[in-house]
């Protein structure tokens, strides 16, 4: 029986020395049977292990090079899908962003249409990545005995779903650049929103901020901060962000808040000094009243003298004014009454409306009293030098005579007929004076409409040559 040595492959013979010697030293038979079988058997073991190691340590069956080439294959091309399987779903996660980006802020029909395209090509990727995962899925390449046949057969069929992989992402590559113009318009917008949501956080803290600082000064400021309470819902729609509201209502919605909450801090900024404007306006008007209450109760004297010396006609429209000058100045003190009482409640719109009443009667009061105290003065005037009147309104005249006349050889008929009518109402003005209690008010108001209808003239040719000079 030939056994196999400690190395593979090399016969061995027990040698002469190991064969018994007769005696009764020798050893037993069966001892040295023993040992040759222990020989035999370690080689034997010894190749029952050799083919694992030489395989790499793993425990697969070794089959031959064509079966491991194929396995290989098999696997190249699994690998090779799998990264086009990462890139598709890489792809298509980046694009969702980007259509998410566009329907934050774009409604228009090219931008449903891009959301529809989108769906579809979702549908699309849906489809090769159930194939990819079914091919995937249908063969273990790792089995220890995988045939030759079926590895080649994983591998065109895991390359054909890797190429279904490739062909969509590249469908997948064209969508994204057809969205380049919808997605850089909502790309700007948004670029745009996130500055105006924030100037607008910006101005409401500072709205708050600037009435407690009024408060402190002991001014409630009740309407202003209503008003800034109103602004909380919409402070809560932009929290809420354009992916709820859209990109354009917040937009709008931002620049809204922003323009009202500085009104409110402008408002609130300006209190402590509005306080005290009204302080001084309420003062400054009791003043007045007071003062009016005098001059008015010299217009009797006034009138007393323009009935002496003047007709009717120079002094009849005064009859009311120290009437009316006592009613007006009573109506303005119950004004200023009702302000400080507005004052005091601290409502300050209020205030403000009731001294303008008060200041506008007050107004007209002191252009009633005014007037009579003027009617005098200029009616002693004519009296005393008619002529000097006529000569100011003759040179307002030949003044635009000469300006119609500059540049040219002939006036322009639209500028010389109301001059020539200016000229024949002035001497018909200049009749009035005779008589032995002529008109002087009637005379002063006919000599003042000439002049005014002289200066629309001069306005007329001024406008007509810078016009032309254009």
């Amino acid at each position: 029986m030939t056994a196999t040595s400690a190395t593979p492959g090399q016969s061995y013979s027990p040698s002469p020395r190991s064969r018994p010697r007769p005696g009764p030293s020798a050893a037993p038979r069966s001892l040295l049977l023993r040992d040759s079988l222990t020989l035999v058997a370690l080689p034997v073991l010894a190749l029952l292990v050799l083919p694992g190691a030489f395989a790499g340590g793993g425990t697969r069956r070794w089959f031959g090079g064509r079966a491991e080439g194929q396995r290989a294959e098999a696997q190249a091309a699994k690998d090779a899908a799998a990264a086009a399987f990462y890139e598709l779903d890489t792809a298509q996660r980046d694009l969702r962003i980007s259509i998410e980006t566009i329907t934050a802020v774009d409604d228009s029909p090219a931008a449903r249409r891009a959301v529809t395209d989108f769906e579809a090509l979702g549908r699309r990727i849906d489809e090769v990545s159930n194939r990819y995962i079914q091919a995937i899925d249908a063969y273990d390449l790792d089995r220890d005995d995988l045939e030759a046949a079926v590895a080649a057969r994983a591998r065109t069929e895991i390359t054909k779903a890797k190429d279904e992989l490739v062909g969509v992402k590249r469908e997948l590559d064209r969508f994204g650049e057809s969205l380049g113009p919808l997605l850089g318009k909502a790309e700007t917008q948004l670029a745009r929103l996130a500055p105006a949501v924030e100037r607008a956080r910006q101005a409401l803290l500072a709205a708050s901020n600037a009435l407690d600082a009024v408060r402190r000064t002991e001014l409630r400021a009740d309407d202003l901060a209503a008003r800034l309470a109103a602004l909380a819902p919409e402070l809560t729609k932009l929290n809420q962000g354009a992916g709820q509201h859209g990109a354009q209502a917040t937009l709008e919605r931002a620049g809204r808040v922003q323009r009202e909450a500085e009104a409110i801090r402008v408002e609130a900024e300006r209190l402590p000094e509005q306080a005290a404007e009204i302080d001084h306006r309420l003062v400054s008007l009791r003043t007045r009243a007071q003062a009016l209450t005098t001059r008015a109760g010299q217009v009797d004297p006034v009138l007393s003298e323009l009935r002496r010396r003047f007709s009717a006609a120079c002094w009849q429209d005064l009859q009311q004014v120290p009437e009316q000058a006592a009613v007006n100045v009573r109506q303005a003190e119950v004004k200023l009454r009702e302000a400080q009482a507005a004052r005091d409640a601290q409502k300050w719109a209020d205030a403000t409306s009731l001294l303008s009443t008060a200041r506008a009667l007050l107004n007209g009061t002191d252009e009633a009293v005014s007037a009579a105290g003027d009617r005098l003065s200029r009616l002693n005037a004519v009296q005393k030098d008619p002529r000097a009147e006529i000569e100011r309104t003759r040179f307002a005249i030949r003044d635009a005579q000469r300006l119609a006349m500059a540049g040219r050889t002939s006036p322009d008929p639209r500028h010389a007929r109301p001059l020539d009518e200016a000229v024949a109402r002035l001497d018909r003005t200049a009749g009035m004076l005779e008589g032995r209690h002529p008109d002087y008010w009637r005379f002063l108001t006919e000599t003042e409409a000439v002049r005014q209808s002289v200066a629309r003239v001069v306005a007329q040719i001024r406008e007509d040559r810078g016009a032309g000079a254009q």
